[in-house]
């Protein structure tokens, strides 16, 4: 069964920062987790390079556009692997694929009589790249997002006939509620619809950087409508001399943040249907990562640099926090205290202490050997169900619920620890058994946690793994005594070294 999972195309004005990263990192846990599970998994990232803001940006530097969005797309692509991302593509939409790809896919619009030419005149944000409706100017027809003020433009371009599309829109969202997900984000496209549809202008005449309009060469296509079609147009050129649109269209799951809701709930369905394609299953609608409760943005200038947090603490520690101190779905602050608590307490204790502390008991004792025997069925029964749970909670993309149930296996193993006292059992030749048993049982405990812990912190769990000789990554081995007697542990440098 195919899975396909695409975050939003990031914008090449200036350099990645952790809200790049947060995005990114959710999309590839849920597919890792997928390809877990045995599913023919496509994940899509990269790069939004058109339209005014890189303009203007490569005008300040004294630079062309395209200067700037090689470099700056070279940045988000190296981000990449620095956050162990397993995309299987990144698309640039200045590549000549996807050009090529969206002229003809906005032909047909056009040639389904979605499209008529007109004058439009409003208010406009340079740094969302979007005409704003009244509700959305703020005091002093000012941007709510980015607190500059709104420009007035007043030009001829090629509208789109999205109040056509009304009533289709009003019925996908009755008619499939978890279109959208979480509903209150749901809800928030639904109330924008409910305002009554207003056509948008679907081409810009007085910018040169973007797709030219094929039936009209002087204008170039309204950013937007480019790079929304990446989702769709990354699938024919992703693998060479092979159209993988039918394989994986329509998509399962577009992960985005917040801000760009209206685009990916309102105009994004509508431009599929007019091009007479299939919708999406779920848009998923991520909150902001926040700084002194304001969002995370470049223009703002309050950016958390992941490379740094990166060098200073691992890869896994960052893609750990992203996922577990903001409920994935909601905003949430973070900070460097924030951040160094949960790496202290959860990560270094209660994970790599435990698997530490385990692997040498065992060497100590029992010379490296796992016991052979039954685990212990009452820490079974705390495990039963888990996976899932686990799996249930990924499907509706839950991913910091669902780290939250596999952290509360960690605790009950912690807890498990002190309750048994293999080190007092270990004084006691006649208490063999039990610490046999004890032994077993956390290995096994380590094992299962460390399976569904792979996708969230793939290096770290893969490394622990390795060290219980248990590395299979099936999700069907992720349950309590699925692994079977016996085995070596080596030794394992901490997983998570203290923080000075």
């Amino acid at each position: 069964m195919s899975f396909y999972i695409t975050t939003p195309i990031y914008y090449v004005n200036a350099q990645p920062h952790l809200g790049h990263a947060y995005t990114t990192i959710a999309a590839d846990t849920l597919a890792r987790h997928m390809r877990q599970r045995g599913e023919d998994v496509f994940f899509l990232t990269g790069t939004d390079e058109h339209g005014e803001p890189v303009a203007q940006v490569a005008e300040r530097e004294g630079i062309t556009p395209r200067e700037l969005a090689d470099r700056n797309a070279a940045r988000f692509k190296a981000l990449m692997p620095r956050i162990e991302a397993s995309n299987d593509f990144f698309i640039r939409t200045s590549d000549p694929e996807h050009v090529a790809k969206v002229q003809e896919i906005l032909q047909r619009v056009h040639d389904n009589g979605h499209v008529y030419a007109g004058i439009y005149e409003g208010w406009y944000c340079p740094s969302c790249a979007d005409f704003k409706t009244e509700s959305e100017i703020g005091p002093g027809n000012t941007c709510l997002i980015h607190e500059i003020p709104l420009l007035r433009e007043h030009e001829q371009n090629w509208f789109f006939r999205l109040s056509s599309f009304q009533e289709p829109l009003e019925r996908l969202y009755r008619d499939q509620p978890d279109f959208v997900l979480p509903r209150i984000r749901a809800n928030e496209a639904r109330s924008f619809i409910d305002q009554g549809l207003q056509d948008v202008s679907l081409s810009r005449a007085n910018l040169r950087w973007g797709v030219p309009v094929p039936w009209d060469p002087e204008q170039v296509f309204y950013v937007w409508f480019d790079a929304l079609l990446n989702y769709v147009t990354a699938l024919s050129y992703a693998r060479p001399g092979e159209d993988l649109t039918e394989r994986y269209w329509p998509a399962t799951f577009h992960f985005i943040g917040k801000d760009i809701l209206k685009f990916h709930g309102v105009y994004w369905p509508a431009l599929l249907m007019a091009a007479d394609l299939e919708l999406p299953e779920h848009l998923f609608v991520h909150g902001f990562l926040l700084m002194d409760d304001k969002k995370m943005s470049k223009s703002l200038g309050n950016v958390l640099d992941p490379f740094e947090v990166m060098d200073k603490y691992g890869t896994d520690a960052l893609r750990y926090y992203c996922l577990r101190d903001v409920s994935f779905g909601q905003d949430g602050n973070v900070s460097p205290a924030s951040f160094e608590t949960r790496y202290d307490t959860e990560l270094a204790n209660e994970y790599g202490n435990l698997a530490s502390r385990t692997i040498a008991m065992i060497i100590r004792y029992r010379d490296g050997a796992i016991p052979a025997v039954d685990t212990d069925p009452e820490l079974a029964g705390d495990f039963g169900g888990l996976a899932a749970e686990v799996a249930a909670l990924a499907d509706r993309a839950e991913l910091t619920q669902a780290l939250d149930v596999i952290w509360q296996r960690v605790r009950r193993l912690n807890r498990y620890v002190e309750e048994r006292a293999p080190w007092q059992l270990a004084k006691d030749a006649a208490a063999a058994p039990a610490l046999d048993q004890t032994l077993a049982s956390l290995v096994e405990g380590i094992r299962v946690v460390s399976v569904l812990l792979h996708p969230y912190m793939p290096a770290s769990a893969g490394r622990l793994l390795e060290a219980l000789d248990a590395l299979d990554l099936d999700y069907d081995r992720a349950r309590f005594a699925e692994r079977g007697p016996g085995g070596r542990v080596t030794a394992l440098e901490p997983l998570f070294p203290k923080s000075a």
